[in-house]
């Protein structure tokens, strides 16, 4: 499975408009991200965009889940206004849900974003909304068919 974005390439700097509000021009507008060369017995799919980042630890910026298998990208600011039937977004590490975009902390060098997009042989995972990221990683155990994955850099 590929999953790409309009936007940025894996390793490279994700665009300021796609930066939560606090950053100078960031307006918090969710990533367009598409995807290709999925299994056959996909049965949905879960996203999720983490900071790893030894400052971050961790901040979860979005997840979704139950994203229903024939979807094959989510449109540039789709968060709150246009996700696909069926797909439900949790909340961030903001407190926020839906999408939260980068925010590191002013010269704490570049930080990663990592996208992950999971190909699930479930049709829904049942998580509360307010589901931490260990959670999320437990309710994808033994779940999981195939994983994409792309990362976007963000520094201030």
């Amino acid at each position: 499975m590929k999953l790409s974005s309009s936007i940025f390439q894996d390793g490279k700097p994700i665009p300021t408009k796609h930066a939560y509000h606090g950053v100078t021009g960031g307006q918090n507008v969710s990533l367009p991200l598409s995807w290709s060369g999925v299994p056959a017995e996909t049965k949905s799919f879960a996203l999720s965009i983490v900071d790893p980042h030894p400052i971050a630890n961790n901040w979860v910026h979005w997840f979704v889940i139950n994203i229903p298998k024939d979807a094959t990208s989510l449109a540039e600011g789709a968060s709150g206004a246009s996700m696909p039937a069926g797909s439900k977004e949790l909340y961030n590490s903001y407190g926020t849900m839906g999408y939260g975009g980068p925010q590191p902390p002013k010269g704490s060098g570049p930080h990663p974003y990592e996208v992950t997009l999971y190909a699930l042989n479930v049709e829904k995972l049942d998580l509360s909304a307010n589901a931490s990221l260990n959670a999320f990683k437990k309710a994808l155990e033994g779940k999981v068919i195939t994983s994409a994955k792309i990362t976007g850099i963000y520094e201030r």
